[in-house]
């Protein structure tokens, strides 16, 4: 029987427990990658502290990929199990042969996941390393050698679920291990899931590009928050219909406008495709506001069911109680809006656009799904650019539908070229934030600049 539905909703159970420990406010979480992050990610969230990822490779005994002999990670740290290699009489050559591939695959990773932010100093601090469950234990044992070199105040093992032996193994090496569940006889980790399926690359960057440390979830009236990439951004709270929405608003000192930004299928406000973009538009005097279109607990039901992403007739009455929002709030009622949706997300923009035409001056589609606007196309008529990726052959064919029933004036289909639907391609994304920042300068604020308060 499992005891948690998937990753994330573990890490809030144990972000619930570990609540009940003294941690300070400059405590930092590390997450294992890959599947401790979006546990490590629910723990930070929910109790307002730093989070960064720290990369661990299992080093496999060769034919046997899940038996370990041991495990690497950042800083040339190695831990082996010395006992198991004479027991299979491994040479130095095969076991030197794996620590190479797997230090080649610690480096990508390294890279792809954080880019070129810095590792989160941990000298005198509370450490939290936070992963979905213990087994043998080898990934964790090497992470503790690599982070006691850098002089942490006390070290925090947090999991979900692990064998009895290795929790009691691990409270001899550590301040507290905190650990839900430990059922015998154990098995494995993953049995313990309803879904336990693999945690990705882009899922990691996801989660940790640009993390914003605010409040504890549910708290009033908490410390001021901080972006750990820029100072400008704050987290809001929107209240829509009978839900709360989580929000990163960011307003540039002179902002002439505001884009709200309605994100794709499965992605949320921290998806490093719509922040590049929006990092352009600050650029351009323009603010930005990029939302959680879904609560929590609704993600945890989309994540299993792959519905919600496309109910239209949601997302977009989401988007109209944002614009709402901007339209009443001190600092953002003199701004006009403009809307920035990507995928699914670019139909609810379109329904929004066309259900607040005296608010919304602009919308621009990312490889969106127009068509699924429906009936509403023929009543949007803010200026509106869809843009799509030249080998997107399906939604360009798509997007092409809709151009013929969108009411808006002017209203421009432009393909980027080289790009696939993702825009991964080297240069295509900058290219989607220039066309963006262009359009968005071109009919947001065009009388005056205007001071957000």
């Amino acid at each position: 029987m499992s005891l948690f539905v998937d990753r994330y909703q573990a890490g809030q159970a144990l972000a619930r427990k570990l609540s009940e420990y003294d941690i300070p406010d400059d405590a930092v979480v590390l997450g294992l990658a890959r599947g401790g992050v979006p546990v490590a990610f629910e723990i930070a969230r929910h109790l307002g502290i730093a989070l960064d990822v720290f990369v661990v490779r299992k080093l496999g005994v060769p034919a046997q990929p899940e038996l370990a002999m041991g495990a690497i990670a950042s800083g040339d740290v190695q831990v082996l199990d010395e006992r198991l290699i004479g027991l299979l009489a491994l040479s130095e050559a095969r076991v030197e042969e794996v620590i190479a591939r797997e230090r080649l695959e610690l480096q990508r990773r390294e890279t792809a996941y954080r880019g070129e932010r810095r590792p989160l100093k941990l000298a005198g601090k509370t450490v939290i390393i936070a992963d979905d469950g213990l087994a043998t234990g080898a990934s964790m044992a090497v992470t503790l050698e690599a982070i006691k070199v850098q002089n942490p105040a006390r070290i925090i093992v947090a999991v979900p679920v692990a064998p009895h032996q290795s929790v009691e193994a691990f409270k001899e090496r550590v301040a507290q291990v905190v650990c839900l569940a430990t059922p015998e006889p154990f098995y494995a980790v993953g049995v313990w899931y309803e879904d336990f399926g693999e945690t990705t690359d882009d899922e990691v960057r996801r989660l940790l590009s640009t993390f914003v440390r605010a409040a504890p979830v549910g708290q009033e009236g908490g410390p001021a928050t901080i972006s750990l990439r820029d100072e400008e951004e704050q987290p809001v709270r929107i209240a829509t219909g009978s839900v709360v929405l989580e929000g990163t608003l960011c307003l540039p000192a002179d902002a002439r406008g505001i884009v709200l930004f309605a994100h794709g299928s499965g992605s949320s406000r921290f998806s490093p495709r719509n922040r590049q973009v929006a990092q352009r538009l600050h650029q351009s005097q323009l603010g930005t506001l990029l939302i959680d279109m879904l609560t929590a607990e609704e993600e945890l039901i989309d994540h299993r069911t792959r519905h919600l992403r496309f109910d239209i007739e949601l997302l977009a009455d989401r988007l109209v109680g944002a614009i709402d929002w901007l339209v009443t709030g001190a600092r953002t009622q003199r701004l006009e809006i403009g809307l920035f949706g990507a995928s699914t997300g670019a139909a609810a923009a379109l329904v929004a656009a066309a259900r607040r035409r005296e608010a919304v001056r602009a919308v621009v589609s990312r490889g969106g799904r127009p068509d699924l606007a429906g009936a509403f196309l023929e009543k949007v008529h803010a200026p509106t650019l869809l843009l799509v990726g030249g080998f997107d052959e399906v939604v360009i064919a798509l997007n092409e539908e809709a151009m013929t029933r969108l009411g808006a004036r002017p209203r421009e289909l432009r393909l980027i070229s080289g790009a696939t639907h993702l825009f991964s391609e080297p240069g295509a994304l900058e290219r989607v934030a220039e066309q963006a920042g262009s359009w968005f300068q071109r009919f947001l604020g065009q009388a005056s600049h205007i001071e957000a308060r």
